[in-house]
């Protein structure tokens, strides 16, 4: 059976998948706790019985803020079958963002996953006259939890159970299924109104591209509130594999290791880091077995697909997928061929070595607003090419702007921005294009090529424009740099804002005998740091244009993050909020040039 609402592949699982016992998975207490495809059933229908009980009708909004775990799922399939809209929201936001959330939102209920949540967020709640009730997962002494709206389901009379097959029925394809508030780079987060349509065809339409069998089983990373990831998490369960939730980011790498995982999702920040920290154990290498790991790098990293380089460059890669590649694989479980990557520009050099480890990063592009895919790489020709973003999926057409942007329509279009008739009308046109922000190129009429943000890409005092994201990704390239932002408008050039890694950066200095301590703002501002720094600057700077060469920088001490403010929930610059905190810095990279 095809579904047309979320909810529907509940039926899929007993009508395809009845006997399934780990269609979802989590760890608590150093153990995996498994739930069968029946258990999802069940407890998904329980949690609609007793929501129906406590009077809540279709349209009624429930905020979620919770880590990835199968309860998530319990609660999302038991509201969508009541036409209650979800609101899931990350647990990273600041009090003020929340309490926007719920104001604007105007949800009845709000779910939290533990005390530490629970205890931060209470006192907003409490303040919201719409909010009834407050709920966690996790038990704790005293304070509501939401299997105990799971019982009062379980001991429901039929007239709740027939109630609630009614309005199952009742649930239409084109009904809101999900209210997403946008992370956002710059000002308040928007709410993104997604149908069950928007969410099922696009899942579908990822399910066709990663081809996941029953067998298999899929570590789930990116949080299930980002759309990207809850994407991922319905296309997995479309295809019947089994989904385990990722601990945390620092245990991703043990877990692919012990559920011996298919494949992960990922935005490109979590590939660099598994990158970077595959090189630093191959520079701790000597010797022959170092220079064998660095000469199967540099055969990776000039991979192409499909025969387009000559027989004896994939003999030597057979060779150093025996020597190198496959232990690669093995450190990740030795069973990992499929990545979902998508979120932000992704370094074409990593996707060009993960797929000559034998590990294939579907490269895809989208927004909140496109449920989210617009664009993704296939596994094979005609539909693939490494460095884009991919072709388009079915059902969805694009075209570029005058102006360079990349616009879109199709059943992936969001239905509207939450009480805002006004931006929505003006980034979904009288055509029904939607106006995506992005500037980007089509190669061959096929491949989406992304520039920039449109917003980013900025003018120097000569007139020449700067797409900042594909310098700072060639930045990243250097094994020093861990975050970079490019800066510049109306300026005579472009200068950089660099976050070395301070690991590599540290064990680089012990290794030559230059520094041993600790101090990072001291290390820094030590003139052969900086001269260092110079040196990667310098050899960027003989691949840019004259007006993208970056002519001055500065390095920072500070470690740049969600809860510190620089990057968003999903891992993007927070580009003002950077050049605000960084301002005297900034000004002091021009200052001599206006004096």
């Amino acid at each position: 059976m095809e579904p047309s609402r979320t909810f529907d592949l509940l039926d899929r699982y007993m009508l395809y998948f009845p006997d399934k016992t780990d269609a979802l998975a989590e760890k608590k207490d150093g153990k995996w706790i498994y739930y069968s495809a029946r258990q999802y059933y069940e407890l998904s229908h329980f949690f609609a019985f007793g929501m129906l009980e406590m009077g809540f009708n279709k349209g009624d909004k429930i905020i979620t803020i919770s880590n990835n775990r199968p309860q998530w799922n319990f609660v999302d399939m038991g509201m969508a079958m009541l036409g209650l809209i979800h609101v899931p929201v990350f647990t990273s936001m600041t009090c003020n963002e929340y309490r926007y959330v719920f104001e604007h939102s105007e949800a009845a209920m709000v779910i939290v996953s533990d005390k530490k949540l629970y205890n931060a967020i209470k006192p907003v709640c409490d303040e919201e006259i719409n909010i009834k009730y407050v709920f966690t997962f996790d038990e704790i002494e005293g304070v509501p939890n939401w299997k105990e709206i799971v019982d009062r389901g379980k001991n429901c009379g039929a007239s709740i159970i027939q109630k609630a097959e009614k309005l199952k029925t009742e649930v239409l394809p084109g009904d809101p299924a999900s209210l997403i508030y946008t992370s956002g780079t710059t000002g308040r987060a928007k709410g993104v109104m997604l149908s069950h349509t928007n969410l099922v065809r696009n899942f579908i339409a990822a399910a066709e591209v990663f081809r996941l069998k029953a067998t298999d089983k899929y570590l789930s990373i990116l949080p299930l509130c980002h759309v990207g990831g809850r994407m991922g998490n319905y296309q997995t369960q479309y295809s019947g594999a089994s989904i385990y939730y990722a601990e945390n980011m620092g245990t991703i790498a043990s877990n692919l290791k012990e559920i011996q995982a298919t494949g992960f999702d990922a935005v490109p920040r979590i590939l660099e880091k598994v990158y970077d920290n595959v090189i630093a154990k191959g520079k701790a290498l000597k010797g022959i077995k170092k220079k064998i790991f660095f000469w199967a790098v540099d055969l990776g990293l000039k991979y192409k697909p499909f025969g387009q380089k000559s027989w004896f460059y994939y003999r030597k890669l057979q060779i150093a997928d025996k020597l190198i590649f496959s232990k690669w694989r093995d450190a990740l479980g030795g069973k990992v061929r499929l990545v979902g990557c998508g979120g932000a520009s992704l370094q074409a050099r990593l996707e060009r070595i993960f797929w000559a480890a034998g590990l294939k990063i579907l490269n895809m592009y989208g927004l909140t607003e496109t449920s989210p895919i617009i664009t993704i790489n296939r596994q094979e020709p005609p539909l693939c090419r490494l460095g884009s973003v991919g072709a388009l999926i079915d059902g969805v057409e694009m075209k570029i702007a005058d102006d360079g942007e990349i616009l879109c329509r199709g059943h992936n279009v969001m239905l509207a921005y939450y009480k805002d008739k006004e931006l929505t009308s003006q980034l979904i046109d009288e055509e029904g294009w939607f106006h995506t922000g992005d500037a980007g190129y089509i190669e061959d009429e096929k491949f989406l090529m992304v520039t920039d943000r449109k917003k980013d890409i900025f003018k120097l005092s000569n007139g020449k424009f700067v797409a900042p994201q594909i310098i700072e990704n060639k930045l990243k390239e250097s094994p020093f740099v861990d975050q970079v932002m490019v800066t510049g408008e109306h300026q005579k050039f472009a200068s950089a804002l660099l976050v070395p890694d301070f690991n590599y950066l540290k064990n680089w200095c012990i290794a030559n005998g230059l520094y041993n301590n600790e101090n990072i703002n001291e290390l820094i501002s030590l003139p052969f740091i900086h001269e260092l720094f110079s040196r990667e600057i310098n050899k960027l700077n003989k691949e840019l244009s004259e007006s993208e060469k970056i002519l001055r920088f500065r390095l920072v001490a500070d470690e740049w993050s969600p809860l510190s403010g620089e990057l968003s929930a999903s891992l993007k610059l927070k580009r003002q909020v950077i050049e605000s905190k960084y301002s005297e810095i900034i000004d002091n990279i021009y200052r001599k040039i206006h004096a």
